[in-house]
């Protein structure tokens, strides 16, 4: 069996030796024995449990590799494979989220364009209701589910409603037309909200599925790496 040193480990990944200390410290790698000075000593073993944790990392992040790395050195592997799971859980709600919002945007752009009003004129909820042919109850319940947020009116406490509640109540007329629920809606206003757009909304969505694939294949790497971890310390 090999005595390695700190920086025997740092040198394969480019990371400091205190680093790996520091791992050894929070339980990602094996408690390392020391020499009669004190000086640490690693093994073959922390080095495949260094370039497991490190492969984790991109995989789950930094707070599930760590979890999953000191649960196999508790001898509790049906703990790390639960932090897997949910993990995979995880990206599975991701990549159906992405689906559904996707479906929704591609809806707004096929039925109708996302108006531009012109105006910054308030609207109260009875005219934007009169605009839109809805009842001011459906706009409150929109309101309810998060994707309209009307301001109010200091003096009277009504509602007001500006161009950007005016274009999200169209979007929403469109979509509950397509037959979307509103937890579905909400998410997409919100994500037209940050990206300005459904045009930029679009580009948005197209890095988040990049994204996606990217942390899906890290995973299938990490679980092999995974699995012969598992099968040395095992051994």
């Amino acid at each position: 069996m090999r005595h390695l040193r700190p920086t025997d480990l740092a040198r394969e990944h480019g990371i400091s030796t205190q680093a790996v200390r520091n791992y050894e410290q929070d339980g990602c790698l094996p408690p390392a024995d020391r020499t009669p000075t004190g000086y640490r000593v690693y093994t073959d073993l922390h080095v495949v449990a260094l370039r497991t944790y490190l492969t984790l990392i991109p995989a789950f992040g930094h707070a599930v590799a760590s979890r999953v790395m000191r649960a196999l050195h508790d001898d509790d592997l049906d703990a790390a494979l639960t932090e897997v799971d949910r993990a995979h859980a995880r990206l599975l709600e991701d990549r159906e989220t992405l689906t559904d919002i996707r479906r929704a945007v591609d809806h707004l752009a096929n039925e109708s364009p996302s108006p531009t009003p012109n105006s910054e004129t308030a609207y109260t909820i009875g005219e934007l209701a009169a605009h839109l042919r809805l009842t001011p109850a459906t706009l409150r319940a929109w309101e309810a589910a998060g994707i309209l947020s009307p301001v109010r009116d200091s003096g009277t406490g009504y509602r007001l409603y500006t161009s950007t509640d005016r274009r999200d109540a169209h979007l929403t007329t469109i979509l509950r037309r397509g037959g979307y629920r509103l937890d579905h809606i909400a998410a997409v206003i919100a994500q037209i909200r940050a990206a300005g757009s459904t045009e930029a909304l679009t580009a948005a969505l197209t890095a988040w599925q990049a994204k996606l694939t990217e942390q899906g294949l890290a995973m299938l790497d990490a679980g092999a790496v995974l699995r012969g971890y598992v099968a040395e310390l095992r051994a």
